[in-house]
């Protein structure tokens, strides 16, 4: 069972718009985002990408079906990887290698891992992990010893909306609150205000 978290969205009563706010004092700072549509959850993916570089760490949070392999789609089209995005549930890690001078995308499940970096380092996985970037669902709780830096984005169902999985939903049906934290030195001092203002 996950922890609860804060989703809503902080925002002006005036402008409604989204907002970045410190972040506890270990985090470089938190944005709070309203995510309306697939195609608004793949840019916030492709926005994150442009923040990201070689051994960063991104721990994704959320209910089956809340858009976390959705988001992990645009951040493989912001790194420019090779391979489809899919669910990495049934062979737990996916690598993407790099189509151009960029980091690979190492894409884990750790639904089903319990040993955390032991398990991870098991895996076999032929790639470098300093050398690229790890996005790990359901990876609280399980995978923050990979480093003490890591993006946390916590994704969660509006208050009030009970609709179908995030793939599934059509434009208006179903909005997402996400959360996104720089945890660590790495992302202190991070402007993560580029992630705001998405369509839809």
């Amino acid at each position: 069972m996950e922890a609860p978290y804060d989703t809503s969205r902080a925002q002006s009563t005036a402008t409604g718009a989204d907002t970045v706010t410190p972040a506890d004092p270990d985090a470089a700072a938190q944005v709070r985002l309203t995510v309306r549509t697939p195609d608004a959850m793949r840019e916030l993916g492709r926005r994150l990408a442009r923040l990201l570089r070689p051994g960063d760490l991104v721990l994704l949070t959320g209910q089956l079906g809340a858009g976390k392999t959705t988001l992990t789609r645009g951040l493989g089209e912001g790194l420019d990887v090779r391979g489809a995005v899919t669910s990495p549930t049934f062979v737990i890690a996916r690598v993407h290698p790099p189509l151009g001078a960029g980091p690979a995308l190492v894409h884990v499940d750790a639904y089903r891992l319990s040993g955390g970096l032991d398990e991870m380092e098991d895996l076999d996985l032929d790639v470098s992990l300093p050398e690229s970037v790890v996005v790990v669902e359901w990876g609280e709780g399980r995978m923050e010893e990979l480093s003490e830096d890591r993006l946390h984005v916590v994704i969660g169902r509006a208050e009030g909306a009970d609709g179908p999985s995030l793939d599934e939903a059509v434009a208006g049906d179903d909005v997402r609150r996400v959360a996104v934290t720089g945890v660590g030195p790495r992302w202190a001092g991070t402007d993560l205000s580029s992630l705001t203002g998405l369509p839809g």
